[in-house]
């Protein structure tokens, strides 16, 4: 089968979906590999790199997706609202499509694809299960994320990190908060740790302070009940208005006494929960500043302006987007190893693996013979569940 791999055309998109050093990988799958010329330039791979590690670069947009069985991108259909249309009029059916979907957030696309017959599987709804974790591109990319909401921070706070014992005296040291230990929560402790931060974190999930500690951080804990909070998938569970309430009202005491506050917390297919008001905004002091990861779902703080930095008396408030793209080279790294060992188990053999008592293939299928089969995308656009 033909892998076909396209330039990136959603706005600041500078990844790529695969990299010279993959290309090996899938043709020892029996896949022959298609690239767009100059489709990693921007993530500093260059057509040559490609030619020698195996791949054929073809000229044009038209002729990969012309000539592929199976096209392999960053972001696709719901991912990328602007650009997704130009790409499923070249697209055939029966034609396989691979990449981050947004399926659950817009599933209007994915209905679309459906009409035109391709088989589309969105990476994000891979399951978090032990098998999957190869595969697994949020935790890859929030990773990254993580690391980089940390330096953002670090060059927008009016103090520096680390304690500092000087002739002039003692610097003491800077504290950052970390709310969500998650992938991204977790690396940014780490990060924080690294640069001599004293560093907190808070978790809906008590299961994760033995993660936190572990990594020189101090778990904050607050006398809330907790339900269910994640789904049989690995994913965040909504909580409910009520305990977003209340637990905004008893963070309230913990935001001041910090300089840096960095939030993590996103359900799928969902607006991100609002965990800081203005009020606790207003009672942080003077130079903080909140790095809101969540900002592309409107974000954890409510004053969060997605994209854009804004200053709220004196609290610095940044809502940064897609922030793997601004490391596109290990992004991509990183990318390109989940995407293709999401194809060589769907691809078995150089043949399509439609599965479905493989939870890896069936979690993530959006469509197939014409029709929207994903459970969940189906329930979002008002379809019934079952496709019988």
């Amino acid at each position: 089968m033909r892998i076909g791999v396209v330039h990136e055309t959603f706005p600041g998109e500078t990844r790529v979906a695969v990299v010279p050093g993959t290309v090996g990988t899938l043709k020892k799958a029996q896949l022959d590999v298609l690239i767009q010329a100059g489709a990693g330039k921007a993530a500093g791979f260059s057509d040559l790199e490609y030619t020698e590690a195996g791949a054929t670069v073809l000229p044009s947009r038209e002729e990969v997706i012309a000539s592929a069985d199976v096209v392999l991108q960053v972001r696709a259909l719901g991912a990328n609202p602007e650009g997704y249309q130009r790409d499923l009029s070249l697209a055939r059916e029966g034609q396989v499509w691979i990449a981050m979907m947004d399926p659950l957030w817009m599933p209007e696309p994915v209905a679309e694809a459906a009409q035109k017959g391709i088989i589309a599987f969105a990476l994000e709804l891979v399951p978090r299960i032990t098998r999957a974790q190869p595969m697994d591109v949020l935790s890859s990319q929030s990773n990254l994320a993580g690391y980089k909401a940390v330096l953002l921070a670090a060059t927008s706070l009016s103090k520096i990190f680390p304690m500092m014992m000087t002739a002039a005296g003692t610097i003491t040291p800077a504290r950052v908060f970390v709310i969500g230990a998650g992938v991204a929560g977790l690396q940014a402790i780490a990060t924080a740790r690294r640069l001599g931060a004293v560093v907190s974190a808070y978790d809906v999930r008590p299961a994760v302070r033995e993660q936190v500690e572990s990594l020189g951080a101090r778990f904050v804990e607050l006398p809330l009940e907790v339900e269910e909070a994640q789904d049989a998938g690995g994913y965040a569970r909504a909580l409910g208005e009520d305990f977003y309430r209340r637990q905004a009202q008893m963070m309230s005491s913990v935001l001041p006494e910090n300089d840096v506050v960095i939030t993590t917390a996103a359900v799928p297919g969902q607006r991100a929960p609002v965990l800081i008001t203005r009020e606790m905004v207003e009672a942080m002091r003077p130079g903080s500043v909140i790095v809101d990861l969540a900002a592309e779902r409107g974000g954890n703080c409510e004053l969060t302006q997605p994209g854009q930095t804004v200053v709220h008396e004196g609290v610095i408030i940044m809502g940064p987007l897609n922030l793997s793209a601004t490391m596109p080279y290990h992004a991509s790294q990183l990318y390109a190893r989940n995407i293709a060992s999401f194809a060589v188990n769907l691809l078995k053999g150089g043949e399509l693996n439609l599965d479905m008592e493989d939870q890896i293939i069936r979690d993530t299928l959006l469509t197939r013979e014409g029709q929207v089969v994903h459970p969940r995308v189906r329930e979002k656009l008002g379809l019934p569940v079952s496709t019988e």
